[in-house]
């Protein structure tokens, strides 16, 4: 079975480095993903603890800084999922890209829902990120 999934991608005058750095630390997040997190702090593993608005999560970043993956695995009260991630260079800029896979537990419209939550998160990034 194929589940439903999502790639949103947004472009930001910044190079690919710069923005690989910036979302490869967790401790930032709080800062551009101001629609799921709330918080978070370093547990005693490679996991975040991340404060949601649905409640406590965790985060795991999986960084490869060489081909600018930034897959991350969520695990929250309502669902679980991996999100695979990448900045890539585009010119004197980049390319963020995310793609969102539908967890079972979450509805069609939701899960649409939930994505298009995101873009203002994006928006948030490229903000900071051309500052």
């Amino acid at each position: 079975m194929i589940r439903a999934s999502i790639t949103t991608t947004v472009s930001i005058r910044a190079s690919a480095e710069k923005v690989f750095e910036f979302l490869s630390n967790p401790a930032n997040w709080p800062l551009w993903a101001i629609v799921n997190v709330k918080a978070i702090r370093p547990s005693e593993d490679e996991w975040w603890d991340v404060e949601t608005p649905m409640g406590q999560a965790k985060l795991r970043i999986r960084p490869d800084a060489s081909t600018g993956l930034l897959d991350h695995d969520f695990h929250a009260p309502d669902a679980s999922w991996t999100v695979p991630a990448r900045v890539v260079p585009n010119g004197d800029g980049s390319e963020f890209m995310l793609t969102f896979f539908q967890p079972p537990t979450f509805g069609d419209d939701f899960f649409k829902q939930q994505v298009n939550l995101v873009d203002s998160e994006l928006a948030k990034l490229k903000e900071i990120m051309e500052s």
